[in-house]
């Protein structure tokens, strides 16, 4: 019995027209165990396992290579590594953050192809939206040089990947994310203050500063939203005044009805905060927030920065994988040169 069969994966069209799912009460992403199962799997992956068991030759040895789309940030690695892991196969693979460049080989491996084949759609697609994410997280980076740069953008991808999301943004150059399982899966603690829902409800910045400071942990920094009610200069100086030196940071997410968080904006409070008295007092600022952006508000006076959609609305690194050798021989499809890639930054993962 192989190791796919003994983990319980699709074995032929029988068992895909066999399944049945509940539209009912359950959430539409897949869990970890459909992923292994092999049900998130294009059906012609199924049907290629049913046609070389038929003909004898499901157990062929070969060596597929993946490959990128276009330059980025690779991302995903340990993910298709945890996947693969328990199988008879041999994988290498760039380092995770690693700068790839178009075509360029970025994973390989060896093994029957009955072992892994099932597997293609979903470490081709592991790869290519986790490097998305991470290129455009190390853009970000770049712009904010030595600047704090936090990746806010859980809210606007679907929950499953989430984490995946924003772990891969921490890969990219970011410092840290706002996600739970995304932070912890990166191994950091999740970082982030308060909504605007916590305003409204109170009815006061100043309440809520006061009531945060003295309730949340030692270590969590006290960074205040200052947008919700008032004059963002206004209510900088009302939490000076009440807060005094335990204020770190006002955080300027000005809505865009309102023209968004203006570089204007930025050097008005940062002026007024210094002429208070309180210069250490830092400027978050989120909301729409670009490497463009990043680098006018920082010559602003900016100080640290949420990403959200830049980072999670990246589009996706396309990856491809060719079998290369069959049973050690050279093959490709046309258009392709055959036999193994010169990859000399692959390393040995499994």
């Amino acid at each position: 019995m192989t190791a796919a069969m003994k983990r319980q994966t699709l074995q032929n069209m029988a068992e895909v027209l066999a399944h049945k799912v509940s539209y009912n009460q359950r959430l539409f992403s897949a869990n970890q165990d459909e992923i292994v199962q092999g049900l998130t799997t294009d059906i012609y992956f199924i049907r290629t396992r049913e046609l070389l068991r038929h003909m004898g030759l499901d157990r062929t040895p070969v060596t597929a290579e993946v490959f990128a789309g276009r330059p980025g940030i690779l991302a995903g690695v340990e993910e298709v590594k945890n996947l693969l892991t328990g199988l008879p196969v041999e994988v290498w693979a760039m380092p995770e953050g690693s700068e790839i460049e178009e075509k360029e080989v970025i994973m390989r491996i060896t093994g029957a192809y009955d072992d892994f084949g099932i597997y293609e759609t979903a470490l081709l697609g592991m790869l290519a939206s986790s490097s998305g994410w991470a290129t455009a997280a190390r853009r970000c980076r770049e712009a904010a040089g030595d600047y704090p740069m936090i990746s806010f953008g859980a809210r606007h991808v679907h929950p499953a990947v989430a984490p995946v999301m924003e772990r891969a943004a921490i890969i990219g150059g970011a410092d840290g994310a706002s996600c739970i399982l995304g932070a912890k899966l990166a191994g950091q603690e999740p970082r982030g203050t308060v909504p605007h829902a916590v305003m409204l409800i109170v009815g006061d910045t100043v309440e809520v500063a006061r009531v945060y400071q003295q309730t949340m942990p030692p270590e969590a920094p006290v960074i205040i939203l200052v947008d919700t009610f008032k004059d963002e200069v206004e209510e900088s100086l009302r939490l000076t005044e009440a807060l005094g030196d335990k204020l770190q940071g006002i955080r300027l997410d000005t809505a865009s009805e309102r023209g968004g968080v203006t570089p204007g904006l930025v050097r008005e409070v940062k002026a007024r905060l210094r002429q208070a008295g309180y210069p250490q007092v830092k400027i978050f600022v989120s909301g729409g927030i670009t490497p463009e952006r990043i680098t006018i508000l920082i010559t602003a006076g900016a100080d640290a920065f949420g990403v959200g959609s830049y980072i999670s609305g990246a589009a996706a690194i396309d990856m491809t994988m060719d079998i290369k050798e069959i049973n050690g021989q050279p093959v490709a499809k046309r258009g392709r040169i055959p036999g193994l890639t010169d990859a000399p930054r692959l390393q040995r993962i499994i």
